[in-house]
């Protein structure tokens, strides 16, 4: 590591369980993030200021005004203009370290190739069948996954691994589910997606180091304070994971 980048990450290379070593994983990594609105802005702001060295940012939408009371990487002036340029923009300013790759566009089958690119994957989108579609293509391309969603002050994390449960073990016989309401329909306090974010890159930055990630569901309910571990089982007959 050059001079600047131990003293920049100097409180991080402190930590016994990161040290030298683990700072050199993150800034090695390379994490593909899809999402660059509630989840995305505070997760995207914590990967870029720990070094992760290569940030590929995929969103298609624009920012609008209600998104301002808890997307914290834009401003009232920024209101029209693609997420993932200005998010690109603010991030390149926190840390010049890393290198951001935008996708202005949103997720689809045909970015089945484009994982392979990416050590994991992390998903923040507010569309269940985004995520399901997500969680099929990484399971697929054998691409660790973080996918965290959020709806009013409550959410959930869950690593999806070769050896875990995947996303469809969670919500078997489910194919669709435009039924289900996302942000703009249920309403998301701003507060909570920054936790629940947290805890997304708090797993991320261990699975980068080495560090065995928790297999449960993590559950949080901002309300209560309460963060509850929840085990999801494989599926033997999942469409999407079965061996």
């Amino acid at each position: 590591m050059r001079e600047d980048q131990i003293q920049r990450y100097s409180r991080q290379i402190l930590l016994p369980e990161i040290g030298g070593k683990g700072q050199k994983a993150l800034l090695n990594a390379r994490v593909l993030y899809v999402g660059a609105g509630g989840l995305g802005c505070p997760a995207l702001t914590w990967l870029t200021a720990a070094g992760i060295g290569t940030l590929g940012i995929m969103d298609d939408d624009v920012v609008d005004l209600s998104n301002l009371a808890r997307q914290t990487l834009y401003t009232t002036q920024d209101v029209g203009r693609l997420k993932v340029d200005v998010a690109c923009e603010h991030l390149a300013l926190m840390n010049p370290d890393v290198l951001l790759n935008r996708y202005p566009r949103r997720f689809t089958e045909q970015d089945a190739g484009l994982l392979s690119s990416y050590d994991l994957i992390a998903d923040g989108s507010d569309n269940f069948k985004t995520r399901m579609l997500i969680n099929q293509l990484a399971v697929a391309a054998q691409k660790p996954l973080f996918s965290a969603a959020v709806r009013g002050w409550r959410g959930q994390v869950l690593a999806v691994t070769q050896n875990t449960a995947c996303l469809a073990c969670l919500y078997p016989g489910v194919e669709d589910a435009e039924d289900l309401q996302n942000c703009a329909e249920a309403g998301v306090v701003g507060a909570a997606a920054g936790v629940i974010a947290g805890l997304q890159v708090s797993m991320i930055m261990q699975y980068v180091m080495g560090f065995p990630v928790t297999t449960d569901m993590l559950q949080v309910d901002t309300l209560t304070g309460r963060i509850q571990p929840f085990t999801v089982h494989r599926d033997p007959h999942c469409r999407v994971c079965r061996r």
